[in-house]
């Protein structure tokens, strides 16, 4: 039978923000053990980025996130050179959405056995990951777990680690959004290293990764481990030349919802009416599920990758300057009074 949701898929990301919530909780409860004020005084656990004030003007960014179930797609495919590239994006992306600088990234690669193929090619992926974020990788761990990885010769897990500088001044929280102001959306390589879980029950039952199914014009497989966009260089720049910004957004995991983290605990939202058509691999996952649009928009990034929110006097600028770097951006909504997500009518969050 085919997974109308995504929490009909196995993942209810309703019940994982739950279960988010109770280990801050728990978590927060360290903060005793550090001198000096830690993340929860900013906008506690929960945002992209958690927080270590140095005591003098900074702000030490950490943030831990992985691959996800994209690496099914590889395995099946015994091709890793781009999941390498997915793990360092999911953590940089993350990171400058604070307004911080990646420094260094760590990786953890967890194997069923030592695979040299693998292995190198997810290293050159993560290395070239990093070359794009100008960020470097100072070590990792790789871990050898046969009786943990069950399933399969190749079965394999890859997650990262980075840290990273803000200045307190530069913090960038989401504050300071106000009624009126814009939302700049970032194109997207395509379904990036989300959804995946959705996406796999949905198109491998019919189809097989080798085969080219419209309207795509390429390889279901080659579709689906398209790497993830790093948006670091543009959105620093951004920074650096003190361009307003009140918001910075990467669409991953909850898609469009995740624009709330941003206004957690205001009365603002956002009303998204003019985003871009979406990838065929996004109507094509639509169709074979008979997804709605509502639930299309809150698990699938749906052509956007990044949003920066700003006042609209600065739109053309910010757009200049991710199209110098190589990056479609346009204007697809405004931040409006009253909490939540809209997108095209529909609301998603």
């Amino acid at each position: 039978m085919k997974p109308k949701s995504y929490a009909e898929a196995g993942v209810d990301v309703n019940e994982i923000k739950r279960r988010q919530n109770e280990l801050a909780k728990i978590f927060s409860s360290t903060f005793k053990f550090r001198r000096g004020k830690v993340g929860s005084v900013y906008y506690g656990i929960g945002h992209y980025a958690g927080l270590i004030d140095l005591n003098d003007g900074r702000l030490l960014a950490l943030h831990i996130d992985g691959v996800g179930t994209k690496v099914i797609i590889a395995q099946k495919l015994n091709r890793y050179n781009t999941v390498g590239i997915d793990c360092v994006a999911m953590n940089v992306n993350d990171i400058i959405c604070v307004g911080a600088e990646p420094l260094a990234l760590l990786d953890y690669l967890a194997l069923k056995k030592p695979d040299e193929h693998l292995i190198k090619e997810v290293a050159e992926g993560v290395a070239k990951g990093a070359s794009m974020a100008d960020v470097a990788v100072v070590g990792g761990e790789t871990a050898v777990l046969p009786d943990l990885l069950a399933e399969d010769e190749r079965t394999f897990d890859l997650a990262g680690a980075v840290v990273g500088l803000v200045e307190k001044d530069n913090l960038v929280t989401g504050e300071k959004i106000d009624v009126g102001e814009v939302v700049v959306g970032v194109n997207s390589s395509g379904i990036h290293s989300n959804g995946l879980t959705l996406a796999r029950k949905l198109l491998l039952n019919k189809y097989s990764l080798d085969e080219t199914v419209p309207p795509l014009n390429r390889s279901l497989g080659d579709e689906l481990l398209e790497p993830t966009l790093i948006y670091v260089k543009p959105v620093l720049e951004i920074l650096r030349k003190k361009i307003y910004v009140s918001g910075l957004a990467h669409i991953t995991g909850g898609a469009f919802s995740k624009l709330t983290r941003l206004t957690k605990g205001s009365n603002l939202g956002f009303n998204l009416d003019d985003p871009p058509e979406p990838q065929p691999i996004f109507k094509l996952i639509q169709k074979e599920g008979e997804l709605s649009n509502e639930e299309m928009y809150r698990t699938f990034n749906m052509g956007v990758g990044f949003c920066v929110v700003t006042r609209g006097d600065c739109v053309d600028e910010v757009g200049k300057i991710f199209k110098r770097h190589g990056f479609d951006a346009k204007p697809i909504g405004k931040v409006v009074r009253g909490r939540g997500v809209i997108v095209k009518g529909v609301k998603i969050a």
